[in-house]
Parts: C-alpha cells; sequence; structure tokens
C-alpha cells in the first residue's frame, strides 16, 4: 500500500514521525473512514439487496 514514506527521527536515532505521499494519505483516510462507517451500521436493519433493487425500479430511480 505505502511505497514511499520517509521517517523523521529524534537525536537518539528513534522513529517520531512519519511523511507519506498525500495520495497515499488520502486513501488511508477514506479506509478508515469507511471502516467507521461499517463499525457504526453494523446493528442497524438490513435488507436483502433484490428486495432494493427492486424498490428502485418502481420509483423510477434506476432502469436494470
Amino acid at each position: 500500500m505505502i511505497k514511499s514514506v520517509q521517517y523523521i527521527t529524534d537525536s537518539e536515532g528513534h522513529r517520531t514521525a512519519v511523511i507519506v505521499p498525500i495520495d497515499e494519505y488520502e486513501e488511508m483516510m477514506e479506509d478508515l473512514h469507511l471502516g467507521q462507517v461499517a463499525r457504526e451500521s453494523k446493528n442497524e436493519p438490513r435488507r436483502p439487496f433484490m428486495e432494493m433493487v427492486e424498490e428502485m425500479r418502481q420509483a423510477g430511480e434506476i432502469d436494470v
């Protein structure tokens, strides 16, 4: 996933921070957000996919 990272170290050589390219950072943030949404919605009621498709067809929202 992360192709090129740079580390910032203290005077003793311990890593204290990391620099990642902005596109990789944004991808990581999106992944974190999607994980959060999944965790928050895990107890919400679920409906079968085909039921949703049929409802959308009837409402004229999709044409498949």
